[in-house]
């Protein structure tokens, strides 16, 4: 079992769509995920109350502050992994999934004003660190990043990470059509139409390669 928790403190950063990536493709390889939406606005809810949901995932809607820690130890033993979407902001329901997380997944677009909301998540998870004594390991994920040009931005961030020494992962979250079709029309990458959705076989590539490392960061903790 392992806890998932994708932290955001800005809307926009990807936070959903890669909460939804990640679930998707687990269960597309035959694992059991659980969701946890704890986003006030309910956008896992929605996107599963869609046609062709995918099996293996079960959502567990409603998440807040007073209720987030038991519902991440119902889904944590219903499930092999748990992927837990709170809110797009610095709250006690964000510090407590960030507390009972096995990785932290910090999306993050390649602008100042994503990049100045990142810092806010990180500081969240030295908090923790600060209480308890214990480091929560955690990634910085860049997403929405252009599938050909890498564009100024995108290279001050990457260097500004490095000589930071703040971890990110070496995969980032490509813009694609695809990635925004699961919302429109529901289910995963693998059950959407080719005919009307372009680019889905890359999609799904870039998808499995960060689920992959994903895993390879749990692996590392668990060590």
């Amino acid at each position: 079992m392992a806890v998932i928790s994708v932290v955001s403190s800005k809307g926009g950063a990807g936070k959903t769509t890669t909460t939804v990536v990640l679930a998707t493709t687990l269960a597309e390889a035959g694992a059991k995920v659980g969701i946890v939406d704890a986003d006030p606005n309910q956008p896992i809810v929605r996107w599963a109350a869609k046609e062709n949901f995918p099996d293996g995932i079960t959502v567990y809607p409603d998440g807040n502050q007073s209720n987030i820690l038991d519902l991440i130890t119902k889904a944590a033993a219903e499930n092999q992994f748990v992927l837990v979407d709170p809110e797009g902001t610095a709250s006690l329901t964000v510090a407590y999934a960030v507390g009972i997380s096995d990785l932290v997944v910090i999306p993050c677009q390649a602008s100042s004003l994503d990049s100045d909301q990142a810092v806010k998540a990180l500081k969240v998870i030295e908090d923790h660190k600060r209480l308890t004594g214990k480091t929560v390991r955690h990634r910085l994920l860049l997403t929405r990043t252009p599938a050909a040009i890498r564009s100024l931005n995108l290279k001050q961030l990457e260097q500004d990470l490095e000589a930071n020494n703040i971890p990110a992962f070496q995969v980032q979250l490509v813009e694609r059509e695809a990635f925004k079709a699961i919302f429109t029309l529901g289910g995963s990458l693998q059950r959407l139409p080719a005919k009307s959705v372009s680019g889905i076989e890359r999609a799904i590539e870039n998808a499995e390669a960060l689920t992959n490392e994903v895993l390879s960061a749990l692996k590392e903790g668990a060590e």
